[in-house]
């Protein structure tokens, strides 16, 4: 997605007489878009925070329980359309730690987020002073296209505008390291005309970019032959959506989405195949499978097992960072722009359609037989309750501009199998570093950005208490100034870290391993209800309609406590006879649920796997 489109920067407000260089960062930033900061305070940052306050909420400070939250939020609150721009506001020594594992987040998955960070005075650098620690080499990695210290008044000016314009060029995270001693400094809002000193511009790059027209007609011959097109698009076709969907039909293709992309189609139509990977749908991996031709939009999927196999696909590339163009399939011809232009150049170039008919006639009966299969194993029953029918009760449910914001680990799985995401909605997640603890953060920006939708966490129980307990505080502190106070967290309480189990049973034949991986039961209901939030218990199937429809008609933020089986098997799109191994291995080694894989396996891999009519 441009994030810098219609977007024209001014100096927001003037610089108060007697400002602070604190001051100055903070107008500055406002005029590359920054008006909201993630943080949490300290004294290192005491000045920062002090000038966001003398802003009279023309900046605004969001203060979460940890600095990981800020981190996350940041990066989110440019996914879900916040700004151009994501900021931290962290203090020095162990807040500049914290915050590092949501910026990584965010650099893994390309979202432009600057970090202010808060350090040690100068006076005192080098003298072993509390919490000091050498941020220059700390974040060298996650900030690799920009960082600085800001040590002299003057710098200000040509430091923000770089640390921005960088994070904006580069689609990255980049940092400041700000003294404390140099926060309250008076500001030096014009450096001299001289040698030594710079005169900067906060003017963004110019609009999106498309690659020359011989390339962009190579591409369009490329994929013209093909009898059987597939398409991956991901985050990068943001903001592309019609041209997708016009691309697709003038090919007859199929069109299987990344996580990250899952808003750029609409997943109810016949020919969107669903998400792709692991937790992908088996029609994706058919369609990877059999296809003659693909073109990835905006997508670098790092999964190489579920592209074509080599040689069986001619495949045409289109990203707007060159670098990532060939790294996951041998394609045949690249092309660096944005989606939408690019697109839209590829269009003229292929001429009227549609495409082949009888591929997307193949395609859809494939589909429709897959959507059967799971809601058929959604209904299968579970002890308690089948995870995954919480899941299609939702989708049945869902509001038209809903914000979802999804948790790593079975979760995810469900998400990807049984929510249509339709235009309209937004919906994202720690798409890379698939960390989890991620949902909660990413719903707190994500309802900051849009505070007149309602959003809904899908979270399991181990992110929660990793993180989300905390930072539902941080809901009950915040929620009654956004003007939809719908904000639905949905706590899938299994007991267990069950995507690990499950992995550490299909790929390493090993038992679950009741220390590393099983999880104290808590009352997620009852903690809300301490936070004057609405909690609902929910341990039987037919109490989850009605949970859904309260919680999505309530007049403040509910916590759903849904309590599911464990032994709910996370079926891939293809299942390996090393998995089968790996898995009946387990159980014979004495796994200490069993019984509930057999009781559970059996039925969900005959649901999956067995054939049937669309």
């Amino acid at each position: 997605m441009d994030s810098d489109d219609g977007w024209v920067p001014t100096a927001p407000w003037s610089l108060p007489r007697n400002a602070t260089v604190a001051d100055h960062i903070t107008q500055r930033m406002a005029c590359w878009g920054v008006r909201r900061y993630f943080g949490f305070p300290g004294d290192a940052i005491n000045g920062m925070t002090s000038a966001v306050q003398r802003t009279n909420e023309l900046a605004q400070f969001i203060q979460v329980r940890h600095e990981e939250t800020a981190g996350f939020a940041a990066s989110a609150h440019v996914k879900y359309g916040g700004g151009p721009l994501g900021c931290v506001l962290v203090t020095s020594g162990p807040g500049a730690i914290h915050v590092l594992n949501g910026l990584y987040d965010a650099k893994l998955d390309h979202q432009p987020v600057v970090a202010l960070v808060g350090h040690t005075a100068l006076t005192a650098e080098g003298g072993g002073y509390y919490q000091e620690v050498d941020l220059l080499a700390l974040y060298k990695d996650v900030a690799a296209a920009f960082l600085a210290k800001l040590d002299h008044p003057a710098q200000v000016r040509h430091l923000v505008d770089r640390a921005c314009r960088t994070a904006l060029a580069r689609r990255t995270v980049t940092a400041l390291i700000l003294p404390l001693d140099v926060q309250d400094k008076p500001a030096v809002p014009d450096p001299p005309h001289a040698h030594g000193y710079y005169q900067t511009s906060s003017v963004p790059g110019s609009g999106p970019t498309i690659p020359p027209e011989t390339d962009v007609r190579r591409a369009a011959e490329v994929l013209r032959g093909g009898e059987r097109v597939a398409m991956l698009v991901g985050q990068g076709a943001l903001g592309a959506e019609t041209e997708v969907r016009e691309v697709a039909r003038r090919l007859g293709a199929g069109v299987a989405t990344a996580l990250l992309g899952f808003t750029v189609v609409d997943h109810r139509e016949p020919w969107v195949t669903g998400a792709i990977g692991l937790l992908g749908t088996r029609p994706s991996w058919q369609l990877m499978q059999e296809c003659d031709r693909l073109l990835i939009v905006g997508s670098n999927l790092p999964y190489s097992e579920f592209y074509p196999p080599p040689g069986r696909a001619r495949a045409v590339q289109i990203d707007r960072d060159g670098t990532l163009l060939g790294l996951r399939y041998p394609t045949e011809v690249n092309l660096t722009g944005d989606a939408a232009p690019t697109l839209r150049a590829l269009l003229h170039e292929l001429g009227p359609g549609p495409g082949p008919t009888r591929w997307r006639e193949t395609l859809s009966r494939k589909v429709a037989s897959w959507r059967q299969s799971q809601r058929e194993l959604a209904e299968q029953p579970a002890d308690p309750i089948n995870p995954q029918m919480i899941f299609t009760h939702l989708n049945e449910r869902l509001p038209d501009d809903v914000l979802l914001a999804v948790d790593c680990g079975t979760t995810t799985a469900w998400y990807a199998r049984h929510v249509q995401v339709r235009p309209g909605m937004l919906a994202s997640m720690s798409g890379t570093l698939l960390s989890m603890g991620g949902a909660m953060p990413y719903g707190i920006a994500a309802k900051f950005a849009h505070p007149d939708r309602p959003l809904v966490a899908l979270i399991g129980d181990g992110a929660m208490q990793m993180n989300g307990v905390n930072e539902l505080i941080t809901v009950a502190k915040y929620w009654r100034g956004w003007t939809d106070p719908r904000f639905v967290v949905l706590v899938l309480n299994n007991r267990d870290l069950a995507f690990v189990s499950w992995e550490q049973r299909s790929s390493e034949g090993t038992p679950m391993f009741p220390d590393s991986q099983q999880l104290p039961d808590i009352a997620y209901h009852r903690w809300a209800e301490v936070l004057g939030l609405r909690g609902e218990l929910v341990d039987s199937p037919d109490q989850v309609p009605g949970a859904w429809e309260r919680a999505l008609s309530a007049d403040c933020p509910t916590v759903i406590n849904a309590l599911v089986d464990p032994a709910e098997m996370m079926l891939p799109p293809h299942f390996t006879p090393e998995q089968v191994r790996n898995t009946a291995m387990a159980v014979l080694r004495g796994d200490t649920d069993w019984a509930g894989i057999v009781r559970r396996g059996l039925p969900a891999t005959l649901s999956t796997y067995r054939p049937r009519r669309g």
